[in-house]
């Protein structure tokens, strides 16, 4: 056996910290897709309410 290979138990543990951080790394980018998504939401409120604004003016004119 040569000893300047990993044992099982060094790969397995280099293949958790692989699998932890993979699974760190989508929940980042849950997270930003999360808010993202809530800034893209509140933008198309403010010009859903813009274009309400200006149906209003165009009907009480």
């Amino acid at each position: 056996m040569d000893t300047n290979s990993p044992s099982a138990v060094d790969r397995i543990d280099a293949a958790i910290a692989r699998i932890e951080a993979q699974i760190s790394a989508r929940a980042e980018a849950g997270d930003a897709l999360a808010r993202r998504h809530a800034a893209l939401k509140a933008r198309m409120a403010e010009a859903v309410a813009a274009l309400d604004d200006v149906i209003a003016r165009e009907s009480a004119g």
